[in-house]
């Protein structure tokens, strides 16, 4: 294995992650960028996804996080009615290397910072012209 000329995430204890860490390692031509997602910087990302304040915010997040780690995140609204966040799925698409605390994580961030401001949510069912009266 060739050291990184940046600081990576340490493994997951045996038997307590199903993230495919050593397999990625070992994969010629896989996708390291999720590896520079340390624990400090998984906090950090939490704590802005967290504190979002806007439908462009989260867009930008989103869009970030599939340019600089590789996270493809999947926002649908329910074909039936909408009458809660639970009608909103947030889904962290399976990657090597991705722990699966964080892929749970993620979701539950977006859904409390949409908690705290329901005009995200509102914007993310507009964006399918709920709303637009149409």
């Amino acid at each position: 294995m060739t050291p990184f000329p940046y600081p990576v995430r340490t493994e997951c204890p045996p038997g307590a992650c199903v993230c495919d860490r050593d397999a990625l390692l070992q994969a010629p031509s896989g996708d390291l960028r999720v590896l520079r997602l340390t624990r400090e910087e998984e906090k950090r990302l939490i704590d802005r996804l967290e504190n979002l304040g806007s439908l462009g915010e989260l867009r930008r997040m989103q869009e970030r996080l599939e340019a600089q780690l590789g996270i493809r995140l999947s926002i649908t609204t329910s074909p039936n009615e909408v009458r809660s966040l639970r009608g909103i799925a947030i889904l962290v698409l399976e990657q090597r290397g991705l722990c699966r605390k964080t892929r749970q994580a993620i979701p539950a961030a977006i859904k409390k910072s949409m908690d705290r401001h329901p005009d995200i949510a509102y914007e993310l069912l507009n964006e399918g012209g709920l709303f637009s009266g149409e």
